[in-house]
């Protein structure tokens, strides 16, 4: 590897490391924000929406906004909101999830945007950090609350300063990849020559004409939208639906009997119920990481198969949720680990996928606008999560399991 190359991998994968950590840490700390009582989809659907609002809206105006625009706002929105998540009061801290979940969406788009301009060797660098981010997110914050016993509320509050790293953007050109970034630099130039105020007085003939081209600028976005949908959307959607519902709505009713005398199988670092769900999301971002790191050495041009795989999980946790099949959490443990891998490798195929298959001039507008589909799958987990849990803690209690209604 080329030294500009390698250069621009790390600061990609610095890049969706730092976009994706706050959006685990959140995830993994729905346990703690909630409660035992509150379906953990209400924290997923907060952390969810405003991603896919803003990824829903972008292909309609994200080009229009410089780059360096994107990223300033990209730190303050991520600090902001994890500032308000460390509040103990329930609605500040869902509207700083809030917050934190418009950067990550609007962040998301941005980078993979950008990879359009460094190739193959960026979006290899971007998915391996955001599958890092789920390593550096789900497991700090179970040592750091699990192990080390430091209070929900500072763990939380320590994680908004990591925003601050986005700042490497602007070292981009810095550091020997100049070259490179000229044309990202070209296009904000660009974009800034547009902005400026015409000379031209507007007229009504003039203003007629703009809402015409807006009108054709909407009708446009849609029509290279609906291309997009069979061969990457649907299936990456339909991946994220399907591991998302285990994540958030199956997985915190996985649960064993802590202090049973019989079940010597326990891991020791089970102290409390809530280490099993935080323990599942650290091995299903274990997975991820693995798979969006090396997805790109085993090819998977049809992506429907992963759909497939994944939608088998969710009948086999459905199942031991609800019959208590296995006895132990190991087996469960791995299937996790396998989840996360098989989601990983849905992410990094699809977008390399569009890098092959689209042609240059459509491939920056595709890799931003496909980033709606696993958000939108995650949004439709949390809206049916919100009655799948409560429905399966309801039966475990009543089939005298209530390890779900314990801390």
């Amino acid at each position: 590897m080329r030294e500009e190359s390698r250069q621009v991998y790390c600061y990609f994968w610095l890049f969706g490391l730092i976009n994706n950590v706050l959006y685990v840490v959140i995830l993994s700390a729905a346990v703690d924000i909630v409660g035992p009582t509150l379906p953990k989809s209400l924290v997923l659907l907060a952390d969810i929406l405003p991603s896919l609002t803003i990824k829903l809206c972008s292909p309609f105006f994200i080009d229009r906004i410089k780059y360096s625009y994107r990223i300033w706002s990209l730190i303050l929105l991520s600090c902001l909101g994890m500032f308000l998540v460390s509040f103990k009061n329930l609605f500040v801290c869902l509207l700083g999830i809030s917050f934190a979940s418009l950067s990550s969406g609007f962040g998301e788009v941005t980078f993979l945007q950008l990879t359009h301009h460094y190739k193959q060797i960026s979006l290899n660098g971007w998915s391996s950090g955001t599958g890092g981010a789920g390593i550096l997110g789900g497991a700090s914050y179970m040592i750091l609350t699990s192990i080390f016993k430091v209070p929900v509320r500072l763990a939380l509050l320590v994680f908004s300063i990591l925003p601050f790293a986005f700042l490497f953007y602007f070292k981009l050109d810095a550091n020997g990849t100049s070259s490179i970034y000229q044309s990202v630099r070209q296009l904000d130039e660009a974009e800034d020559e547009q902005l400026e105020p015409s000379t031209v007085t507007l007229t009504h003939t003039n203003a007629s004409q703009s809402l015409y081209n807006s009108r054709q600028h909407i009708f446009q976005t849609f029509k290279r939208l609906r291309r997009l949908v069979l061969p990457y959307m649907l299936p990456l959607t339909t991946v994220y639906l399907f591991e998302y519902l285990i994540n958030q709505a199956v997985s915190p009713t996985l649960l064993f009997p802590i202090d049973s005398k019989e079940n010597k199988s326990m891991p020791f670092f089970f102290h409390k119920y809530r280490d099993m769900y935080v323990t599942y999301g650290t091995l299903y971002q274990l997975g991820v990481f693995i798979s969006r790191s090396f997805g790109h050495l085993i090819r998977m041009r049809n992506l429907y198969i992963l759909a497939f795989l994944q939608g088998s999980n969710l009948c086999i946790t459905i199942l031991q949720s609800w019959f208590y099949v296995v006895h132990s959490p190991w087996s469960v443990m791995i299937l996790i680990f396998y989840e996360g891998f098989l989601g990983g490798a849905s992410y990094v195929n699809t977008f390399l996928n569009i890098l092959e298959q689209e042609k240059p001039e459509e491939t920056e507008f595709a890799m931003g606008a496909v980033s709606i589909a696993d958000s939108f799958g995650v949004f439709l987990a949390a809206l049916l999560g919100l009655g799948l849990e409560p429905k399966l803690c309801k039966h475990q209690v009543s089939d005298n399991r209530p390890w779900c209604r314990m801390e």
